[in-house]
């Protein structure tokens, strides 16, 4: 069987994932750097059975998983959770449809609109983008003097990225949020992300402890992988007095701190799905 492994950098995730890779006598590693790519539509022939896609750039992951997917080569994960867990208002659009809670919502395209969908929701809450990883340029607007401030400056920046005012009502947190890691159809490990800032990514300096496996929590992780399509990803709870509620969805998860805290071996189940992925177009 041959693994065609996209990448771009190559990080410790990554390379915890190349290592159980090549664990595997049965299995051929192919290292596809998608910088160096270019396509021809309908012509290419990729010389793999399964690619896992491992991509920083999310523009590039989700048209790269796209043109595997043409030339007939299954991806993990597929382009449809890249792209809707890629961007927060799909991926709440998503779990919405599959009927699970989350933090209140509210969507604006334009900088007044924002600012009163803000005013009707009281504060706090918090602006993110709707396309965007680790923990940045999110927003925690506390009175109309910020909102105004902060709203201004997203219009007059003007990229992608602030186009659409993506507000959520913030939920308060007892120091931390959990994160399961759902690979197929089961919630492998989960952690506590712990942090004084009311941000807690651990890109952002949050530390990971042991989170116990509940049935209650792989209920809703697996549900959440559900509503966006499965495969391998990553599901952000906050914990409330009236249960759990899913924050994000992550389609090309980080575990490199979560391993050992854990006792699990994220990049070695990984793997596992990988290759149960392709073996269909293997056979």
């Amino acid at each position: 069987m041959r693994i065609g492994f996209l990448h771009s950098l190559i990080r410790p995730d990554e390379k915890m994932l190349l290592a159980e890779l090549k664990k595997r006598s049965d299995l051929d590693l192919e290292m596809i750097d998608v910088r160096k790519m270019h396509f021809h539509l309908g012509a290419d022939r990729f010389n793999v059975d399964v690619a896992v896609e491992r991509c920083i750039n999310h523009s590039r992951a989700v048209h790269a998983l796209r043109l595997f997917e043409s030339a007939g080569i299954p991806c993990v994960n597929s382009y449809h959770v890249g792209n809707i867990c890629g961007d927060k208002l799909l991926t709440s659009a998503a779990l919405l449809d599959a009927g699970l809670p989350q933090p209140e919502v509210r969507v604006a395209f334009t900088e007044e609109t924002a600012l009163e969908a803000i005013e009707e929701m009281g504060y706090p809450v918090v602006l993110k983008p709707a396309v965007g990883s680790w923990g940045r340029l999110l927003s925690k607007i506390n009175d109309r003097d910020a909102a105004e401030s902060i709203l201004e400056h997203k219009s007059i920046l003007g990229s992608y990225h602030h186009s659409i005012f993506y507000i959520q009502k913030y939920v308060e947190k007892p120091g931390r949020d959990i994160r399961g890691f759902v690979v197929g159809d089961e919630c492998i490990a989960s952690i506590y992300r712990t942090s004084k800032h009311w941000i807690t990514n651990t890109a952002r300096g949050a530390t990971a402890e042991s989170c116990p496996m509940t049935d209650e929590l792989h209920s809703i992780c697996v549900r959440a992988a559900d509503a966006v399509g499965g495969g391998v990803v990553a599901v952000d709870l906050l914990e409330t007095d009236d249960g759990f509620l899913v924050n994000e969805v992550n389609y090309t998860m980080e575990f490199k701190n979560s391993v050992s805290v854990t006792g699990v071996n994220i990049p070695g189940r990984i793997v596992d799905h990988v290759v149960s992925v392709a073996r269909p177009a293997v056979v």
